[in-house]
């Protein structure tokens, strides 16, 4: 077995009837199990346990909690044990969300309504970023985790890869972040923005506390520099960058091609049967709306 990229850093060791259930567990997934059922009171040290399975069999895990409070509570968990690897959140984004209603009653409609946290958000956006580029990456997610965000093949396809001294046509490159869904904006660089200043183009991505300036000289890449989005201050240099989309909801060309077509023909068929419509048929589809 390969040495295991996962770095467990503990002032303990294994205790009682833990290493006996570390060695089981390893085993069966060894053996291909689909499920195994680790059991123990409240404090039997059943984190720590999972913990060394991960380190011992060196596989990208998801850990579901049912909710966004214990999810947490494991995030921080795992982040102690794991301080070298990537430990990643993945729950709602809503702090709340009143979905829209109607009280018929009082003949009331309710508009939706949400707030979104914004620090949540971008560690949501962090989690594929992690899993795309890292074997040592565990995800922290509670059960909403499950529902689809959209094409894993399509998310890797939109990808921006920067490498210093690299040829660069500043132009695409912009349309390219655009098609990612970012948004030029010159005066205030935030998440999800970015702008450009004559050779020289700055970008936040959507899962970065920090922003990344690339400048160049023609159309070569000169210099990548990690930057700090408030004052500038440069952090580090890079010899490559690689930029995830800002939306997880994404679709290439083929897919929109093809929605655009097909909305088109409906299009044509609709208007085909309006033409035709009476003003019986009129009245009736009225009615029906």
């Amino acid at each position: 077995m390969p040495e295991s990229l996962f770095k467990l850093h503990s002032d303990y060791q294994p205790a009682g009837d833990q290493p006996k259930a570390i060695a089981q567990l390893i085993e069966g997934i060894d053996d291909g199990l689909g499920h195994q059922t680790l059991l123990g009171v409240t404090g039997s040290g059943k984190t720590f346990t999972m913990a060394n399975v991960i380190e011992q069999t060196g596989r990208p895990t998801i850990i579901m909690a049912p909710n966004k409070t214990l999810a947490a509570q494991l995030y921080g968990e795992f982040r102690e044990f794991f301080p070298e690897n990537a430990v990643e959140y993945f729950v709602s984004y809503y702090d709340y969300y009143q979905p829209e209603a109607y009280l018929p009653t009082s003949d009331t409609f309710i508009e939706k309504d949400s707030s979104v946290n914004d620090e949540i958000d971008r560690l949501r956006h962090a989690t594929p970023a992690s899993l795309l580029t890292r074997r040592d990456t565990i995800v922290v997610a509670s059960v909403s985790c499950i529902y689809g965000l959209g094409s894993p093949e399509h998310y890797e396809g939109q990808l921006l890869v920067l490498e210093v001294r690299q040829e660069l046509n500043q132009r695409a490159t912009l349309g390219r972040l655009i098609d990612m869904h970012y948004e030029r904006n010159d005066m205030v660089l935030e998440r999800g923005r970015f702008r450009v200043k004559g050779d020289t183009l700055e970008v936040h991505p959507a899962y970065e506390q920090t922003a990344f300036r690339i400048s160049l000289f023609g159309d070569e890449v000169e210099a990548i520099t990690e930057v700090d989005p408030l004052t500038g201050a440069h952090l580090r240099q890079l010899d490559d960058l690689v930029v995830f989309p800002a939306t997880h909801y994404m679709a290439d060309a083929a897919n929109i091609r093809r929605a655009i077509t097909g909305i088109e023909d409906e299009s044509v068929s609709y208007t085909h049967l309006r033409a035709h419509e009476t003003e019986a048929d009129l009245v009736c589809r009225l009615l029906l709306e």
